[in-house]
Parts: structure tokens; sequence; C-alpha cells
């Protein structure tokens, strides 16, 4: 869709503080970060908190923590909607005094015995409209000591019908919709409400948001139409499902944004992946977010469901790692290697066997538990100490460690002797490489054993080699 070139773009992300970001709630707010940067536009972020039983103050926080660490930048913001109630009222007597709004008595035990009236006749459980002032129309005394909900009018006839830039057209008949409640007895709005007046104070040309708010846009439309609000355009965005096919889940899914952070993911990795899920550019699969917000337009949103794959969001984040700054890697991961018990003192520099060690991780904590091997004492397991530490390789071993002492200290010179060794004592690479392994590092899986002699330092390899020299 071609934005409206009569007034800048202005996006906006509005979740609702009632637990953690969400990995689908971090898609919407990317797709509607990236729109308003390609366009030049204004991000605006909104904090939906009129739940007042379910937004906390930590809710709230997270988000924010959320959106700070995946670098998702708001340009005006934060609102916050219980922050905003005399802009509400003040809207709400407007509308009642232009009668696009009403005083509604009817309690909720009267409403729900309309419900189950219309069920049992077959009918859609609406609202009958008991208290919608018409022409003519003679309405019930008002009960003593009750407080009215405050109810739109919504239109009897006709329909709401919006261009969706992901779903197409879509129509819905205003017989459909009954009068909505927008504000509860003790005068707190309702989510629709709220939203239609924060989009139109906020001037939001584009919401991009979930499918799952489909049915709240007509009514949207209406309240907005109602108060000669201009419209935005609307995208709803197929939801997120697991590798099971089915709605991402807390109880099988890691669904908080934060949870990627403590299992060792970079957030441009995230971002990435995030981006693919939903929208396309040709068949690019790794970019950066200046790339993105560059090529990014709604046209290319998927109208199809996407589904969270971890290995391929592993294999992102295996990019990134790949490509990130070692010193960066090594303050990532230097507080669960203390964790862990590492010890840093007389050990190699970190971000120098991060660089070694970062080509075979796919995350940040698989890296720390790699590099590991070379900030604690090796503890060889007996039994694979008497199987590769053997009498026919000790001659071999006490050579190579006799030749440590004078070599000039790099990977080709160490390399070079190795090959000198191999060759005077007759012996395969992993005839002499898996007994070092063990007697440097207690495991046998290293990166290669040049490297990893060459990152010991001289000092180290002779103490650890000490009892076999």
């Amino acid at each position: 869709m071609i934005p409206n070139t009569s007034a800048p773009v202005r996006t906006r992300f509005a979740p609702s503080p009632t637990g953690y970001l969400h990995v689908g709630g971090a898609r919407t707010a990317l797709f509607s970060w990236a729109f308003a940067r390609h366009f030049g536009g204004v991000f605006v972020l909104r904090i939906e908190d009129t739940d007042l039983e379910r937004s906390t103050p930590e809710a709230v926080q997270a988000i924010l923590d959320g959106m700070n660490w995946l670098g998702l930048q708001h340009d005006e913001g934060p609102f916050y909607q219980m922050r905003r109630m005399d802009r509400y009222r003040e809207v709400l007597a407007k509308m009642l005094a232009e009668g696009t709004a009403y005083h509604c008595y009817s309690s909720p035990e009267e409403v729900e015995a309309m419900r189950e009236r219309q069920r049992a006749s077959g009918e859609k459980p609406r609202y009958d409209g008991t208290w919608r002032p018409e022409s003519g129309k003679t309405l019930p005394e008002i009960p003593a000591d009750r407080k009215p909900v405050i109810r739109f009018k919504n239109p009897l006839d006709g329909e709401v019908s919006w261009l969706d830039v992901v779903k197409g057209q879509i129509t819905i008949g205003n017989r459909e919709l009954d009068d909505l409640v927008i504000a509860r007895p003790d005068g707190t709005p309702t989510y629709n409400f709220c939203v239609a007046v924060d989009d139109w104070d906020m001037q939001i040309t584009h919401v991009i948001r979930g499918d799952d708010h489909v049915n709240n846009t007509p009514r949207q439309i209406n309240i907005l139409n109602a108060l000669g609000a201009s419209l935005p355009h609307y995208g709803h965005v197929p939801m997120i499902l697991g590798t099971d096919g089915q709605k991402l889940s807390k109880r099988r899914d890691a669904v908080s944004v934060m949870d990627y952070l403590d299992k060792g993911y970079l957030p441009e990795a995230i971002l990435n992946y995030l981006a693919r899920l939903g929208w396309s550019h040709g068949d690019d699969e790794i970019f950066s977010m200046e790339q993105m917000c560059s090529w990014f337009d709604l046209n290319h949103l998927s109208s199809s469901p996407a589904q969270f794959n971890p290995e391929k969001l592993a294999w992102i984040n295996n990019h990134y790692i790949k490509a990130a700054d070692n010193t960066r890697l090594a303050d990532l991961v230097r507080a669960q290697m203390e964790k862990d018990g590492a010890q840093f003192e007389h050990a190699p520099e970190l971000p120098a066997v991060i660089a070694l060690m970062k080509e075979r991780t796919n995350t940040t904590n698989e890296l720390a538990e790699a590099s590991m091997l070379f900030y604690r004492q090796p503890n060889a397991d007996a039994a694979l100490r008497q199987q590769h530490i053997t009498d026919a390789v000790l001659p071999a071993l006490a050579h190579y460690a006799s030749a440590c002492k004078t070599v000039e200290w790099n990977k080709a010179a160490l390399s070079a002797m190795m090959k000198e060794t191999l060759a005077q004592y007759s012996l395969k690479m992993p005839q002499l490489a898996m007994p070092l392994r063990l007697l440097l590092t207690g495991q046998l899986q290293t990166p290669s054993i040049d490297a990893v002699v060459e990152l010991f330092g001289r000092d180290v390899v002779l103490q650890r080699l000490s009892s076999v020299a």
C-alpha cells in the first residue's frame, strides 16, 4: 500500500503490559518500526494499561527492556493510557452530548439473561438496545443506586469495509456489531474506545498488528467515524505458529523475547529471524536492520501464518556470532564463565579464545561453555588417559614438551614442530594430538591442537606437560 502522501507516516506499537514482550509482539513492533524508518516517519510506543487487574509495573518494564535490547527505539512515548483519563472523559462527554454514545443502566445479570434468550432462539448474542435512545422511544425508568456504563451508538445499518494491507478487502455488516461498552460504571474507558482515541490524537497513519485484532477493527473504525477522525491504514499479520503448527504457547515454546537473551541469542539475530516470519525480500535470508528499513514495504507481508523454526534461528544466530566483535562477545560470556568457575588469571585473553571458539557455537551460552576449556584445570577421565597416553606415545610427548621450551611461539612454528615430532616417531596426527588434548584440556574435542597450544602459552603448556617431559 502506498502511504497517504498528505501526512507523514506515523506507526505505533501498543502492547498491553500483562506479562512480557512476546515474540509475536516483537515482530509487530519490528514491522511498524521498519515501515516508519523506511519513509522517514515516526514510530510511537504506547502502553495500553487500562486492564488494571493484569497490568503491572514489572510487565511495563519487561516490555521496555525487551524493546531496548532489540534496539527498536521509539521516536515518541512511551504514552500510558492511564495517564490520559482526562482526555478520554472529554471525548466521552462530547459523544454523549452529540448522541453518538449513551448511558446504559442494564445490569450485568440483565445483559447475560438477554444473551441467554438470544442463544436459546438461535440468535447471535448481543445487547438488545434497551437503553439506546431513538426518536419516539420511551426509555425505562432509571434504577436507583445503579451506575451506568456508557455504550457506543453503533450504526444499525450498512457495513464497515476496509482494504487491509495484508488480507485484502474486509467487510462486516453493522448488524453483526452491538452497542459496545466504551466506559465502565466507574468511568474507566474500555479498550476499543481508548485505541480509537489514541490513534486519532497521535495521528497514526498505519496500524500494523496481529490478526487477532481483526474483529476489533470495525468497532474502532465506527468510533473514529463518529468522532469525525481520519482513518489509518490497517494491516493484520497472521499469528506465528509453533513447530507443531499450533499457536505459540508458553508451555511448549520460548515466547518471551528476553528468554532468548537468557538462552544466548544476539538481538540482531532475533530481529533478522522475526523479519522473515511473514515478510520477504526476494531470497535474502541474512540482512542488517539498515537493509531491512531500506527494503521494507507492506506489499510483501504474507497473509499466511509463519511457523517458528528453532533450528533456523540457531543457524542465523551462528552467523551473527561469527560476525560479531570478539570483545563484545567476551563481555557477553564472561559473567556466565565466572559463575561456572572460570579462572582468568594466568590464562589466555578471552577475546582471543572467543575468536577461536565462536565458529562452532550457535549461542553465547554454548560459546561460554566451549571456552571454559582454557579457564579450568584439566581433569581427564582415567580411562581416557589409559587409552590415549600409552607407553608407545610417551617418548613423542616428552620430545614435544622439550621442544616447546625453545620453539618460536606462533601457530606456524608449533605446527611445524608437531609435524617434525610425528615424522620422527612414525605417528599419525591423532596418536599425538589426542593425548596432548587430554593433558592440556582434559577433553578430546577441541579446535586445532596447534591453535589451542598457541593460546595457552608456553608456561601453561610446559606446566601441564611436565608429567610426561
